[in-house]
């Protein structure tokens, strides 16, 4: 796996999944697995049957958390140049065919969050906006055509 570049925060939340699945949600499921075992017959137990999935889609979430902690790269934000568009900076841009303006925020695939305005880098429009200067516009194919993005602005 290539080296994922975040925030501090960013680790720290992927830190605290991991503690909580590991220490609280493990436990758990090998509880319901066990009380489940004692019910009897397990090739006609729902309930056992239902437990060890859970188990294996919680250990497979654990074995994610594990390897993009262990590919995590920490930026410091204090260090990151705002003359070209990259990760982990705001860029304020406005849409050429509609004349909306909207800002983003270039971050890792784990922190990506839509609605708080913050788009993976492995996006269409990241990939448009990398190393775009304020003035540029960037021509980017999407699904519903070509957009044009105006790089009004970027900050960190």
């Amino acid at each position: 796996m290539a080296s994922i570049f975040m925030t501090a925060e960013g680790l720290q939340k992927l830190k605290s999944e991991l503690h909580q699945l590991e220490t609280v949600e493990r436990p758990h499921v090998i509880a319901a697995i066990a009380e489940a075992r004692e019910k009897g017959d397990l090739s006609e137990n729902a309930e056992y049957d239902a437990a060890r999935e859970a188990q294996g889609k919680l250990e497979t979430r654990i074995a994610q958390l594990q390897a993009q902690i262990a590919d995590a790269r920490v930026i410091d934000e204090s260090k990151i140049d705002t003359s070209t568009v990259q990760i982990l900076t705001k860029v304020r841009v406005k849409n050429k065919n509609n004349g909306q303006e909207k800002v983003y925020q270039l971050v890792a695939e784990s922190e990506a969050n839509f609605l708080q305005g913050k788009i993976s880098i492995t996006t269409p429009i990241a990939k448009g906006l990398l190393g775009k200067k304020v003035g540029e516009v960037a021509k980017i194919a999407v699904p519903a055509g070509t957009l044009e993005l105006e790089i009004l602005e970027i900050t960190i």
